[in-house]
C-alpha cells in the first residue's frame, strides 16, 4: 500500500494510509465506509484508495457506489481481483445479465484461484435468483469441495454450497455442507452454525432476554409481596 501512495506528499500519504488501514480493520461496515471516504476525499486519484472505498461501499451494501469505485480502481490499477464484488453488486441491483457477463468474461478466467472461486459463488447466487436451483449447485461443484484441504475461502465455498443444496431441496446434503463450513470457519465469518441448528430443529433462546424476563418476574413478585404485607399490617388505633 505504501508504494501506491508515493505520488502523494509525505504527510498526506501518512494520513491517507492510516485511514485506509482503519477502513480495512474496522469491523463495523459503516465505520469502515466512513474511514474509506475520508481517504477518498484526500486522494481520489490513487487507485488503492478507490479500491478500498469500493470494497467498503460493497460491504455496507451501497451497490451502485461500489461499482463506480471499483471500476475506477480497475482503470487506475489494472487489477481484476475485485471482479467478483462487481458481479455481486450487479446481482444485488437485479442486473443479472450484466452480472453473468462479468462472471464469464475473459478477465474472470485469468483471475487467481481464490477470486475464481468467489466468482463461482456469485454465479451460484445468480442461478438461484433465476430459479435455476440445479444450476446453482452445479456452479459450485469444484475440486476443492472434496480434496480434503482447507483454504481461507473454504468456509465460504461450503456455506454457499449448502445454500444451493437447500434451494435444490436437498436438505441432507445441505446439512453436510454447513457442517463442513462450521469446521472450516475458525473466525466465525459465516452463520453456518446457526444454519446447521435450523436444519436440526434446534432453537436457542436469547439468554439475555430470559434474564430480563426473570428479573421482571422477580420484581412483580416482590411488589405483590409488599402489597400483601401492607394489607395485613394493623391500621391506626383510634384514641378513646
Amino acid at each position: 500500500m505504501k508504494g501506491e501512495l508515493r505520488g502523494l506528499p509525505a504527510d498526506l500519504a501518512v494520513t491517507v494510509g492510516r485511514y485506509l488501514v482503519a477502513a480495512e480493520l474496522a469491523k463495523d461496515p459503516e465505520q469502515a465506509y466512513r474511514f474509506a471516504q475520508a481517504a477518498r476525499d484526500m486522494a481520489a486519484r490513487i487507485g488503492v484508495v478507490r479500491e478500498v472505498t469500493g470494497i467498503a461501499a460493497y460491504r455496507s451494501e451501497r451497490w451502485t457506489e461500489a461499482l463506480a469505485e471499483l471500476r475506477a480502481a480497475r482503470r487506475l490499477t489494472g487489477r481484476n481481483e475485485y471482479l467478483p464484488l462487481m458481479a455481486d453488486s450487479e446481482r444485488a441491483l437485479g442486473r443479472l445479465d450484466r452480472a453473468l457477463d462479468l462472471v464469464h468474461s475473459d478477465e474472470a478466467r485469468r483471475l487467481p484461484r481464490a477470486a475464481q472461486v468467489e466468482m463461482r459463488i456469485v454465479e451460484s447466487g445468480i442461478r438461484r435468483d433465476q430459479g435455476m436451483a440445479d444450476a446453482a449447485v452445479l456452479a459450485l461443484q469444484l475440486p476443492e469441495l472434496a480434496d480434503g484441504r482447507l483454504r481461507p475461502w473454504s468456509a465460504r465455498l461450503f456455506y454457499a454450497y449448502g445454500d444451493a443444496l437447500l434451494a435444490a431441496d436437498r436438505p441432507g446434503e445441505a446439512r453436510d455442507a454447513f457442517s463442513r463450513a462450521v469446521l472450516a470457519d475458525e473466525d466465525e465469518e459465516t452463520d453456518a452454525l446457526s444454519r446447521l441448528d435450523e436444519l436440526d430443529g434446534i432453537v436457542i433462546d436469547d439468554l439475555e432476554d430470559d434474564e430480563d424476563e426473570n428479573e421482571e418476574d422477580e420484581d412483580e413478585e416482590d411488589q405483590d409481596r409488599d402489597d400483601v404485607e401492607d394489607d395485613a399490617a394493623p391500621g391506626p388505633v383510634d384514641a378513646e
